[in-house]
């Protein structure tokens, strides 16, 4: 199954009124602001999204919000996973009807299974829907992760497993992956810090946390990496090394929602368990956020 986006793809955040109804004009805004800016690809309802608190109703608003808007100009990837496997093919089918052109689907959450229950898992989903699948391996997020071993045999079975999203901090996994990988498989890493040494490496772009802030400058850090343009992909990493550091410095979304605030995009409200940044790291984030003259 062709697959083939490349590049900087943002996981978009979503913006809450302060009632903590979503916030659709801000919404829009975003979309226009990485039109206007050259992301490749947005993911929505992602965790940098809270999809974790987000009902079904709204996931599917959110979708269909996001296919309409980018009206084909751009990839639109739905978080459609789930710690529940039958729960998980559905949120998928649903994201092929509203016109997602691909599927984030992550490693189930909280039950811990083996890596024979992890690849059942995704068999049932990519025989379930006809759509590309994106696996997401996150286990500082998941208490499970999924090993190279079983991503590589995923790629092999399953035509419409198109890719990985590997966020586990390991760069080894990238390597190990993308040794063995078939030709058209492609590797993302799920974490901005390591995504311009893995697409030295080989892989194929960034589903990003600072993208949200910086579109033009991550597509071009990662236009510029997968090009093996290593002193202007050294440049911009470092130019942007600390706010990367500072996006993760409480639980995302908590940072980057609170610097598009800082931006104007958006209200500081996050849903519940989340909350805002203690003091003594906003400050830190401000003060980085100046320096870069992003406010």
């Amino acid at each position: 199954m062709a697959f083939t986006l490349k590049g900087s793809i943002v996981a978009i955040v979503t913006p809450f009124l302060n009632s903590g109804d979503i916030d659709w004009e801000s919404f829009d805004k975003l979309i226009d602001f990485h039109l206007d800016n050259n992301t490749d690809g947005i993911v929505v309802c992602g965790t940098t999204g809270e999809t974790p608190t987000l009902t079904n109703e709204e996931d599917e608003a959110l979708i269909a919000r996001v296919v309409e808007r980018v009206g084909g100009k751009i990839p639109v990837i739905a978080g459609s996973g789930s710690n529940c496997t039958q729960t998980a093919v559905e949120k998928t089918q649903k994201a092929k009807e509203l016109g997602a052109d691909a599927a984030l689907v992550v490693v189930p959450y909280y039950n811990k299974p083996t890596q024979k229950g992890i690849y059942n898992h995704f068999k049932t989903v990519a025989e379930s829907v006809d759509l590309p699948i994106i696996l997401y391996n996150v286990p500082s997020r998941t208490g499970a992760g999924l090993l190279p071993v079983t991503v590589l045999q995923l790629a092999k079975d399953f035509e419409n497993i198109v890719a990985v999203k590997e966020a586990a901090g390991v760069l080894s996994h990238f390597t190990d992956i993308i040794a063995e990988a078939p030709k058209d498989f492609l590797v993302y890493s799920g974490d901005d810090f390591l995504a311009t040494t893995a697409n030295f490496l080989g892989a194929d772009g960034c589903i990003s946390v600072v993208a949200n802030m910086i579109p033009a400058d991550f597509h071009q850090l990662m236009k510029v990496s997968l090009e093996g343009d290593v002193a202007a992909g050294r440049a911009l990493f470092y130019k942007y090394r600390r706010l990367m550091d500072l996006c993760f410095v409480e639980s995302n979304p908590i940072p980057v929602k609170t610097a598009l605030a800082e931006m104007g995009f958006v209200k500081e409200v996050f849903r519940q368990p989340l909350c805002s940044m203690e003091d003594e790291n906003k400050k830190s984030l401000v003060d980085e956020m100046k320096k870069l003259k992003l406010i």
